[in-house]
């Protein structure tokens, strides 16, 4: 999510301007960036325990505001706030920004660059300078796709009236909402398109790797101390959320998808909230059709804006999101190598035309219960699923040679001529080794005695 809210108060008229809105993303290969965003868990290194707000009263322990309010005094962004309360900061001039989760994990959304050698650069000075402002302050920070440790109860909220919306509706939209809001961290990366039909070809490729993603990524086996039976439990909590907005999107490999299709869908859904100045209006369940024709229940007469169709959007979350790029969303948060890990397999295999061939030639012959079938599977399996009777991991090793020769055609060096080709290694690691998940599930058993606190040692950031 945002640090904050687009404010675009033009009103929209007609369905065509958000169809118009989507396609505005269109530019030229040359203008094509990389965003990278991850979030990670607070907590108190003395006693794991999760970081509130305003921190642990009576006790001398600064909270997640203290942290925002070092971060500001360092980076010198903008301040993003909720009424009072600073909930995010904003860098007007690279488009970086912080912000909070609903249980308080920390998220850089990084700029748009070029390369993911600047990826890297920028990845770990945010780290460099949170470590700065956290180590005083006791804090430290756990990067795995679920929470290891915390009952639901325990996680405090951030004070952000859009989240309390999401936690009224979220019970009567789902089994796991809650948890996906409060338990879960994710790596995400974001790209470009230069046409209408380059976004549908890197939206069907990307899409339907997702499950692979979460495979590769997997690093969620443990919940409130105790193995929880899967590899990625993060991507099990999203197959039981809110319907209405996750999942596979079979229509986006079906003939005349769009902007125009897309933005059908996206009406779809329903709203949680409308946001008139610094007032978040609970409008949850309601339709933006009827907010453009000035009909909705909750505030009639009220007309839609742009920023409306932009917060709207982002209240989707679908394995692959589209705004005015395509956002890939299945992975799970993970160690530093992870981090970059992410950006450079789907750079690799969207940005370079002859590979975004290859990866279509991949997936195309699978079929929309193949895609799900391998979605359901893949939390408990990994890479050990199948699909149209092939095994995942084989799949993932040619679509990693897919990204690798899509990345060395990019020839994108850093300083020292080394291509992005060396952002895959971890990749290749778990094709080998086996996946972060597996790791601790043997750690666990055997090093740590069944006790999950060296999580928050191994693990931390």
């Amino acid at each position: 999510m945002t640090a904050r809210d687009v404010t675009d108060s033009s009103p929209v008229t007609s369905r065509r301007e958000l169809v118009a809105w989507l396609e505005e993303g269109v530019k030229p290969p040359d203008q094509f960036r990389i965003g990278t965003e991850h979030e990670k868990f607070p907590f108190y290194r003395e006693s794991h325990a999760p970081v509130p707000y305003n921190g642990v009263a009576g006790s001398g322990r600064a909270g997640i505001r203290a942290l925002l309010e070092g971060m500001q005094e360092r980076l010198g962004w903008e301040p993003v706030n909720d009424g009072e309360n600073l909930i995010g900061l904003y860098d007007a001039v690279s488009g970086a920004a912080i912000s909070l989760e609903p249980g308080g994990q920390f998220e850089l959304s990084g700029a748009p660059l070029a390369t993911i050698h600047e990826t890297a650069a920028e990845i770990e000075r945010h780290f460099a300078i949170l470590k700065e402002v956290a180590e005083p302050l006791g804090i430290g920070f756990l990067g795995l796709g679920v929470n290891p440790k915390w009952q639901l109860g325990e996680i405090p909220m951030m004070p952000k009236h859009r989240y309390a919306i999401m936690v009224r509706y979220m019970p009567k939209a789902g089994s796991r909402g809650l948890e996906m809001m409060f338990r879960t961290c994710t790596v995400q990366a974001n790209f470009d398109f230069s046409s209408e039909a380059d976004m549908v070809k890197k939206f069907r490729v990307s899409l339907a790797l997702q499950p692979l993603a979460a495979a590769l990524f997997a690093n969620s086996p443990l919940t409130e101390g105790k193995l929880n039976g899967f590899l990625s439990e993060r991507s099990e909590i999203w197959r039981h959320t809110d319907q209405d907005r996750t999942g596979m999107l079979p229509f986006v490999f079906e003939e005349g998808m769009s902007f125009e299709r897309y933005a059908d869908y996206a009406l779809s859904v329903p709203m949680y909230f409308v946001k008139r100045g610094d007032t978040y209006h609970d409008v949850a369940g309601g339709s933006f059709r009827d907010l453009m024709a000035g009909r909705l229940a909750q505030l009639p007469g009220e007309r839609a804006t742009i920023a409306d169709w932009a917060n709207h959007l982002t209240t989707i979350f679908t394995e692959v999101r589209l705004k005015r790029y395509l956002e890939v969303r299945a992975a799970d948060a993970g160690a530093r190598p992870f981090l970059t890990a992410l950006p450079a397999l789907f750079s690799g295999l969207l940005y370079e035309p002859s590979a975004l061939d290859a990866g279509f030639d991949l997936v195309k012959g699978w079929g929309a219960e193949d895609r799900e079938q391998l979605r359901a599977d893949v939390p408990r399996l990994g890479l050990r699923a199948l699909i149209c009777g092939r095994k995942l991991r084989e799949i993932a090793a040619e679509a990693l040679a897919i990204a690798r020769s899509g990345l060395a055609k990019r020839s994108k060096l850093d300083r020292k001529g080394f291509d992005e080709t060396q952002f895959l290694d971890p990749l290749d690691a778990v094709l080998a080794e086996g996946s972060e998940a597996e790791r601790l599930i043997k750690r666990f058993k055997k090093e740590w005695g069944a006790s999950v606190e060296p999580v928050f040692e191994e693990c931390a950031y």
